[in-house]
């Protein structure tokens, strides 16, 4: 235990300054590397997700009928009809088959991604 003791003295000692009168940096220069990571962290993280969200509002603020859907169930269908007042649409499955569901659980929106093809590739939908 002594000895375990006097080696941490020796390790103290070695790791304290040899030179005492040694200026410290600026202050200013201990807060680049925070700054530095702040900055980095925005760039990385927070503005990407910013734009996701704002993708995200976009698609589910213009949804209308007969738009071609994928659901975050998996399910592919078409819009039969959109509440205006709750946050609820009717997604038409099959021929008898229709599922109530809320707006968020929309992943794709297939005819928007198509009207946006179409418009990048040049051609004219009919």
């Amino acid at each position: 235990m002594t000895n375990l003791f006097s080696g941490m003295m020796l390790l103290a000692q070695a790791a304290a300054p040899a030179n005492p009168d040694q200026q410290q940096p600026p202050f200013f220069m201990n807060l680049v590397l925070p700054i530095g990571i702040l900055v980095l962290f925005y760039f990385i993280l927070w503005r990407p997700m910013q734009k996701q969200e704002k993708e995200r509002k976009n698609l589910l603020g213009n949804l209308k009928k007969n738009d071609r859907v994928l659901t975050s169930a998996g399910i592919y269908g078409t819009i039969s009809s959109i509440s205006e007042t709750e946050d609820e649409i009717v997604v038409k499955v099959d021929d008898n088959t229709r599922l109530r569901m809320t707006k968020g659980s929309i992943l794709r929106n297939f005819s928007n991604e198509q009207e946006q093809n179409d418009k990048v590739n040049g051609k004219v939908s009919s």
